[in-house]
């Protein structure tokens, strides 16, 4: 006979498009000399979602799971022969029920944190430091409780649903940077006109959420948009340029701009409220592949519906290409070139196609086309991921001879340092000299 753990996270995510429950990755290890521990099982998040259930020998345990923001929530069990114990950790310490999604991703802090003015983090690079000014300029972040604060919105933020191709290059993007800062930058990038989103969906005048669905901001949708929408975010002396990764099937776009100082040390952060991939795009931006790949429970399933999410597709590619370090040939390989060859909207393809050739590359023929497909990816503009415009430089910093790759790599990397690389999704510093 066995004993069986029905382990699950309790997190008050109350709104409908999350309420079915969120899974996360954790661990069962055995507290004591006799038991087999069970590494990586999926732990289902929500108010009342069903456990899910180990058979486990009878024994005492120690139940983890490692939350998307890197928190680690333990909880000591006994296992009794014939019996199921339930487990039910505790991750409902975010300071709002309306952002227990960003406090799931790491984004926020937790309530007693966030509600006592006298723990603001201490920012940790130029991009946090600079939204603070920004804020202490608009009159934010004036050593008040955030429950203390007027739900007011300080700045502008304008959704562009369909902005011209150029704006996606390196140098445009780069360029964004060196415009007088009463230019809106809107209009600058828009292909159609943009739409200025008069309020945060959700603010207490210090923590602002945006959300958006694939045809622009939830409540206001639009017939203009294209496959690259932007939302710009200026406050005070501080404009980010924001990348949306929509459409992204039926699931919300949540933005959150964070004026006190986020746990992560960034000003904005972009978040999928996607219920089965939604926390592993967490776990990939903090690098943690292996773990997005626990979560994405059919990686493979996730590239082959490319046509239905070309940006989850590229999601599941990142997690295939960067757990598997070998250069023999995968079933998968196929797949890369149809992400690249069917959406040259998005360079993520591109990238992942030409990093997967130059770890194959084994004859000067083979680099070359490695090194022909950095260029493509180049070309065809900004990753939508950040784990795409790191694996860009990588590839070009391999070519230091090659004048092209190189006048590509300089142009890379001075984004990069104006690009928020804690974040899945790019998010560009425009104002202030680049970290």
């Amino acid at each position: 006979m066995s004993a069986t753990l029905g382990v699950s996270v309790f997190l008050t995510t109350v709104e409908e498009d999350l309420a079915g429950g969120v899974s996360i990755v954790g661990d069962i290890y055995p507290a004591g000399a006799t038991g087999a521990g069970r590494r990586n099982i999926l732990i289902p998040c929500g108010i009342s979602v069903t456990p899910e259930r180990y058979q486990v020998t009878a024994g005492r345990y120690v139940v983890s799971a490692t939350l998307p923001s890197g928190a680690v929530l333990t909880e000591d069990v006994e296992a009794r022969e014939g019996e199921e114990t339930l487990v039910s950790l505790d991750a409902s310490d975010s300071p709002y029920e309306t952002h227990s999604w960003q406090y799931l991703m790491g984004n926020i802090e937790p309530r007693r944190v966030y509600h006592d003015p006298s723990t603001v983090p201490v920012p940790r690079s130029l991009g946090s430091r600079s939204m603070g000014a920004a804020a202490r300029a608009a009159g934010l972040n004036d050593h008040r409780g955030a429950a203390e604060l007027p739900p007011i919105w300080p700045g502008t933020a304008t959704w562009i649903g369909n902005s011209t191709i150029s704006s996606w290059s390196f140098e445009s993007m780069n360029g964004l940077a060196a415009l007088p800062p009463s230019t809106p930058i809107a209009d600058v990038i828009a292909d159609s006109p943009p739409q200025v989103v008069a309020a945060p969906d959700v603010t207490d005048g210090t923590s602002h959420l945006f959300r958006f669905g694939a045809d622009g901001p939830l409540g206001a949708p639009s017939e203009s948009y294209g496959n690259r929408q932007f939302l710009a975010v200026e406050i005070a002396d501080a404009a980010h340029l924001v990348t949306l990764p929509a459409p992204w099937s039926s699931a919300q776009i949540e933005v959150l701009v964070n004026t006190r100082q986020s746990p992560t040390g960034s000003a904005i952060a972009v978040t999928v409220r996607d219920p089965a991939v939604g926390a592993g795009l967490a776990y990939m931006a903090r690098g943690a592949l292996g773990t997005a790949a626990t979560l994405f429970t059919d990686v493979d399933s996730m590239l082959y519906s490319k046509n239905q999410n070309p940006l989850s597709a590229s999601a599941g590619a990142y997690v295939l290409v960067g757990t598997d370090l070998t250069d023999e040939p995968r079933h998968w390989d196929p797949w890369l070139e149809h992400l690249r060859d069917w959406f040259g909207w998005m360079s993520d393809g591109s990238v992942l196609c030409a990093t997967r050739r130059l770890r194959q590359a084994s004859t000067e023929a083979d680099l070359r086309r490695a090194r022909d497909g950095l260029i493509e990816a180049y070309n065809r503009g900004v990753p939508f991921y950040t784990l795409g415009l790191s694996w860009l430089i990588d590839g070009l910093s391999e070519f230091p001879d090659d004048p092209e790759c190189a006048s590509r790599l300089r142009q890379a990397r001075l984004l990069s340092w104006r690009v928020d690389m804690r974040e899945p999704f790019v998010i560009v510093n425009l104002r202030g000299r680049p970290r």
